[in-house]
């Protein structure tokens, strides 16, 4: 028998946290063109409790929206409990896992020998990131994982809500 999940508001779902917590995060971002109007969404989940999160740029791409549905979901967590982040964008993952370090030595110069995209947010992510116990890990877009397409549908309603108020 699966368990029901209810939906709390973001300051309710972190008084509930308490030391040693584990929670799961699902970030997704979307970008009607790129760039275009995009929309970040985060679906934050304590045993049965759900927050979410979402926003909207008038004006960006999708990778922005992908690193700022992290950037939000982890800046309102505090640093003593476990965290489970779960993001479709391999370009999120790859960059906070993998190519971060180096950026930061070469100072923010890629490889390829030009500026990093994004390095604004990804100093960010970084400073929201910093002494949080955070796993990192990639779930396959539109593949029926619930809350990453649940994650991924505020994403696209942000899209909207940008457009109509543009």
């Amino acid at each position: 028998m699966e368990k029901t999940v209810k939906q709390v508001e973001i300051d309710e779902f972190i008084r509930e946290l308490s030391d040693g917590d584990s929670i799961s995060v699902y970030t997704d971002g979307a970008c009607s063109g790129n760039p275009g109007p995009g929309g970040w969404g985060c679906i934050l989940i304590l045993r049965h409790s759900k927050a979410i999160l979402s926003g909207f740029d008038t004006a960006t791409t999708n990778n922005r929206m992908e690193l700022l549905a992290a950037i939000e979901g982890l800046r309102v967590l505090p640093k003593n409990i476990k965290i489970s982040l779960y993001t479709d964008s391999s370009y999120v993952l790859n960059g906070i896992t993998k190519w971060i370090d180096k950026w930061r030595i070469t100072n923010w110069i890629s490889s390829a020998g030009v500026p990093v995209k994004n390095q604004d947010l990804w100093q960010l992510l970084l400073d929201v990131s910093s002494g949080k116990d955070i796993d990192w890990l990639l779930v396959k877009g539109h593949s029926g994982c619930a809350y990453n397409e649940d994650a991924d549908a505020l994403a696209k309603s942000a899209i909207v809500s940008s457009i109509m108020r543009g």
